[in-house]
């Protein structure tokens, strides 16, 4: 019997699963998908959460227990978020310890509300590193442009990152730029620059959804974007890591910033469902994959070995003939970034809301805006000790 997930992750290609729930930890399924799918990695984002938290009694007990300590309404969500995630790391630390620190990790986002302010993401952070407590944490922060001065000052603080919503070749270059600088700067503080991780989240199929709305039915460069840009991206990647910079990070112990291939569920039901893992394999990559894309590639996945180094040239020339046909790449790419960060803060807001709710129901004395009822407002106030 063939398996394909082994033979993506033997020819270079991480399986990370872009999901959690505290059913799924609770049940033993994500430590099934580690022992016999071959995941090494779990991705989170507030979507993801908004749902777990949706569906289920699963955090009900935590949910009762926050309320009745009076807690306030961003960290109830940080404590039931930061739990799962800890919790999956445990699950994957035999694969941290493994693989000497580069897989075996999960990632937590900072609140996508501070998208545009670099001082508090890198605040959230420190905050979200020191709850979970674990060294196979990533911290996600936004590749916008004000996120990358707080991506360097994470990462010089010797604080693994996962960078998220990079969607054009030229902010990824200077994501990695951001990364050298963030390592350059972990050295100055003293930190072990072995124990940094860090991986660049290149976002796939929404780039084939905008610019396949933007060409229009039955033109024949429908689907083509999306391959062809991360395999550009890649290229560029390569071109990175050979440079003097990168050089003497490495000769000081310090570990690539892998390209991770982000949102490779399949958007329009006309494409092959594998489309987005199988023709994205190279060596020193991750994947990390919904669900169903990870049951689709397990089912009928054919890995091809190498489907990157053999196309540069003609990724380019998708991307020369996208320009050509009055694709403006560079609209499409911040248009993408736009509602990247938008769809994320509408989650996140979804989340608030949920928890609001989940809250109130069993009696919380916090109001949707967080702030604690006044004295007389039903029982008693949260106190400044409860909140801490």
């Amino acid at each position: 019997m063939t398996d394909p997930l082994a033979d993506l992750s033997a020819a270079g290609v991480a399986v990370w699963l872009d999901d959690l729930s505290r059913e799924r930890l609770r049940s033993g399924n994500l430590a099934q998908l580690v022992s016999e799918e071959h995941v090494v990695g779990v991705t989170t984002n507030p979507s993801i959460f908004q749902k777990a938290l949706s569906d289920g009694a699963a955090y009900d007990e935590q949910v009762r227990d926050l309320a009745l300590r009076g807690v306030d309404l961003g960290e109830a969500v940080r404590a039931l978020t930061t739990y799962d995630v800890r919790w999956a790391c445990d699950v994957l630390k035999l694969r941290y310890d493994a693989s000497d620190g580069i897989d075996g990790r999960v990632s937590i986002e900072v609140d996508p509300r501070l998208a545009a302010d670099a001082p508090r993401t890198v605040a959230e952070a420190k905050a979200l590193w020191w709850l979970v407590d674990r060294p196979n944490l990533y911290i996600k922060i936004p590749a916008t442009k004000e996120g990358l001065p707080a991506i360097t000052e994470v990462l010089g603080q010797g604080i693994s990152v996962n960078v998220t919503l990079i969607f054009s070749l030229e902010r990824y270059d200077a994501v990695m730029d951001a990364f050298m600088a963030g390592l350059e700067l972990a050295k100055a503080n003293g930190h072990d620059l072995a124990a940094i991780g860090s991986v660049a989240s290149f976002f796939v199929s929404r780039v084939d959804t905008e610019i396949d709305k933007r060409l229009g039915d039955g033109h024949p460069l429908r689907g083509q974007a999306a391959i062809a840009n991360a395999r550009l991206a890649y290229q560029r990647f390569e071109q990175a890591f050979g440079t003097d910079r990168w050089k003497a990070l490495a000769a000081a112990g310090a570990k690539p910033q892998r390209p991770l291939w982000a949102s490779t569920g399949v958007k329009d039901p006309a494409y092959d469902d594998t489309r987005y893992v199988v023709e994205l394999v190279a060596p020193g990559t991750v994947n990390t994959m919904p669900e169903a894309t990870l049951a689709a590639v397990a089912d009928h996945g054919v890995i091809r070995g190498d489907t990157i180094h053999p196309y540069y040239a003609e990724a380019q020339q998708v991307l020369d003939e996208l320009k050509a046909a009055g694709i403006d790449y560079d609209d499409v790419v911040t248009v993408l970034e736009r509602e990247g960060v938008q769809k994320f803060e509408d989650s996140w807001n979804e989340l608030i809301a949920s928890v609001t709710e989940q809250l109130e129901k069993a009696g919380a004395d916090i109001l949707p805006t967080g702030a604690a009822r006044p004295a007389g407002d039903g029982p008693a106030a949260a106190s400044p000790e409860a909140t801490a």
